[in-house]
């Protein structure tokens, strides 16, 4: 069983995956990391970040491993690596390639099949898991969104907001996985609201569905 939770930067389904996931007894599932792996793997290597074809094939050979809170590439923990600004845009240049995100969701659904998740991604209720019995898209207004990111990583609001905007401007345009909510799922707008709250909302959506005892 998997909960689906997606949606832009920002709008928190990061931190409320793993909340769902701890109040529900659920894996957590970060796919984010899986293309920022990528993403560093392509860096460190020194392969340019829009060569579709060398990217996939490194997607493809790469081994990531998540144990515990913590990211594994190839053997080394990069689980603060990855989130360095520098990953992060590459990470969103990286997934608009067709083989790359073949790869990563071939794994993804390899773990997903393995027990219960709250996975939480961009394109989880549309393409990873489509059949899942809840799918929960986050949202919040661009402002807020840019802030609670410059808030964790240090940078000025407006380079943020620059960022964000060409990065909502890929995720949505691409070619596969684009970045939209799955017809079936349910919306939610954390804009003014705190962890708990949209926590809250999520785990009796998951209730009210048999998904988890009541």
């Amino acid at each position: 069983m998997v909960i689906a939770i997606d949606g832009p930067a920002g709008a928190g389904k990061s931190t409320v995956a793993r909340a769902v996931a701890d109040a529900l007894g659920l894996t957590y599932l970060d796919s984010g990391a899986m293309y920022r792996c990528v993403a560093l793997a392509a860096l460190r290597a020194g392969i340019d970040v829009d060569h579709s074809s060398a990217v996939g094939n490194l997607a493809r050979e790469i081994r990531i491993e998540f144990r515990g809170d913590r990211v594994v590439l190839d053997g080394a923990d990069v689980t603060d690596e990855i989130r360095a600004a520098d990953v992060t845009t590459a990470a969103s240049r990286v997934s608009v390639h067709p083989e790359v995100r073949a790869a990563m969701v071939a794994r993804q659904r390899a773990l997903i099949a393995t027990g219960d998740y709250a996975a939480e991604g961009r394109d989880i209720g549309t393409v990873v898991s489509p059949d899942a019995p809840l799918k929960v898209f986050l949202t919040a207004e661009p402002d807020e969104r840019a802030r609670r990111r410059a808030a964790d990583s240090g940078e000025p609001v407006d380079a943020v907001l620059a960022a964000q905007q060409a990065r909502d401007a890929r995720d949505r345009d691409r070619e596969h996985g684009a970045l939209r909510p799955a017809d079936d799922s349910v919306e939610i707008d954390t804009t003014g609201l705190d962890v708990p709250q949209v926590t809250e909302r999520v785990v009796a959506l998951a209730r009210d569905r048999g998904l988890v005892p009541g």
